[in-house]
């Protein structure tokens, strides 16, 4: 197994996700390639799969990583065995380069919030909020107010783990 301590530079293809341990998150990287001046316009990119176990990464991963961000990652990166598969990158290292454009909301989006789901429409600014198992949390008056609602589920509930 052909392992190495590295850092990368990359993007952030979708929402991070919490991993199969609950102290851990996982992200795939989007990186080009430093020659890509040099390169043909359809020229792949390269995906690197990452996994963190670190609390603070993990909880700045699920809170406020989004798709379009930039990042330096460092970490073990190690290489696929197979051909054609995904190299994974286990990260003890975190540093946002620069933050992707918030998004104008015209239609439905949904997002996670590490635990929970929102529900944003473009026509309104009251957001629903749920569980990611599907339990109902309440009706945030605004985008500004769904901290404070989940921290309230939080502390009456203890959270969906």
């Amino acid at each position: 197994m052909d392992t190495k301590h590295c850092a990368v530079d990359g993007w952030v293809d979708a929402i991070p996700t919490p991993g199969r341990r609950s102290d851990t998150a996982t992200f795939d990287l989007i990186v080009r390639p430093a020659d890509i001046d040099t390169l043909a316009d359809d020229a792949p990119d390269t995906v690197v799969s990452c996994t963190s176990g670190d609390p603070r990464i993990t909880h700045a991963l699920l809170t406020g990583i989004q798709p379009g961000d930039l990042l330096r990652v460092t970490g073990t990166l190690v290489q696929p065995q197979v051909p054609g598969e995904d190299a994974h990158l286990t990260v003890d290292g975190l540093e946002v380069l620069d933050t992707a454009l918030i998004p104008v909301l015209s239609d439905m989006v949904i997002d996670r919030y590490a635990d929970y789901v929102v529900i944003f429409d473009g026509d309104h600014d009251q957001v629903p909020v749920f569980t990611a198992s599907g339990r109902w949390v309440g009706l945030a008056d605004n985008p500004d107010a769904i901290a404070t609602l989940i921290d309230i589920d939080e502390r009456v509930n203890g959270g969906d783990a």
